[in-house]
């Protein structure tokens, strides 16, 4: 495996500490803050958005689907563009954290199994429906989805100032 691949399947772990027992400071104190917790795909924009992105499509082909994959059917759809599906993103994005929670440094020996019966299974069956976000993508063959219509953009904003 390459190095970001390495990075991807162990992500979204924050980066360690250089060194290692002996390059902490003495007093807790002095230790840096705690890294802030990674953010949800879907708020992200700009270069973070890409960036996030690019690591969950590393795990996601070089992790996710060589191992859990399986066939595209009629059936159990996928589409070779499932960055371009804003509901797969979000899905495969909180699937990649759950990975690394359950499955990295640190988790339980249980956590890779219920990341398998908890996680995995429901985010596939959900990706992979014949009604799900694939629907209608075969292989090579992405087709958009339109977003449902609605009445109003805002129903319940306030009404605009009266024009003096």
């Amino acid at each position: 495996m390459t190095a970001d691949v390495q990075d991807a399947a162990q992500a979204p772990h924050e980066p360690q500490e250089p060194g290692g027992p002996q390059d902490r400071p003495e007093f807790p104190d002095d230790r840096p803050p705690e890294p802030a917790p990674p953010q949800f795909i879907l708020y992200l924009d700009g270069e973070e958005y890409a960036y996030i992105l690019r690591q969950l499509t590393l795990w996601t082909h070089h992790v996710l689907l060589p191992v859990y994959g399986r066939e595209v059917t009629s059936t159990e759809p996928w589409c070779s563009r499932w960055w371009e599906h804003s509901e797969a993103v979000a899905q495969l994005h909180g699937l990649w954290l759950a990975w690394g929670e359950l499955t990295g440094p640190g988790s339980g020996m249980c956590g890779p199994a219920n990341w398998h019966r908890d996680y995995l299974g429901p985010v596939m069956q959900s990706l992979r429906s014949p009604m799900g976000p694939f629907a209608g993508c075969k292989p090579g063959n992405h087709r958009a989805k339109e977003v449902p219509p609605v009445d109003a953009i805002d129903p319940f904003a306030p009404p605009p100032p009266p024009m003096p």
